[in-house]
């Protein structure tokens, strides 16, 4: 067990380089071929480096009501769960975030949509 840990230690030690050294060997010596999932976490260890984190959470933020802000009072509503005076509120108060803390699949959903009822949209 000891000897687990000592090498658990080696590889959240080694630098994006090394981490990049140790995928070759194990992919042209044991034809193991590494997740890069993995390599980014090892190479985060490194406090940065060339991985960089993905952002998992993003807003999806309302710029404009564009020229049909009745159409994206109505999207907004059924998108939000608002009533609504409070999704008119919202898209009246633009620019203000529609949802927070949502995937990036969602996000790019929600803008679709929003757009598609004549908005200006952001994900930030």
């Amino acid at each position: 067990m000891a000897d687990v840990k000592a090498l658990a230690e080696q590889l959240v030690g080694l630098t994006v380089k090394e981490v990049q050294e140790l995928a070759d060997v194990l992919k042209t010596e044991y034809g193991i071929e590494p997740a890069a999932a993995a390599v980014v976490v090892a190479a985060g260890g490194e406090g940065g480096g060339a991985a960089a984190e993905e952002k998992t959470a993003f807003n999806v933020v309302l710029k404009s009501a564009g020229a049909s802000k009745l159409n994206v009072v109505k999207v907004v509503k059924d998108l939000t769960g608002l009533g609504l005076k409070e999704a008119k509120e919202l898209v009246d108060g633009a620019p203000k975030n529609v949802k927070e803390g949502v995937s990036k699949a969602e996000a790019e959903d929600l803008k679709a949509k929003l757009t598609e009822a004549g908005a200006e949209v952001e994900i930030q």
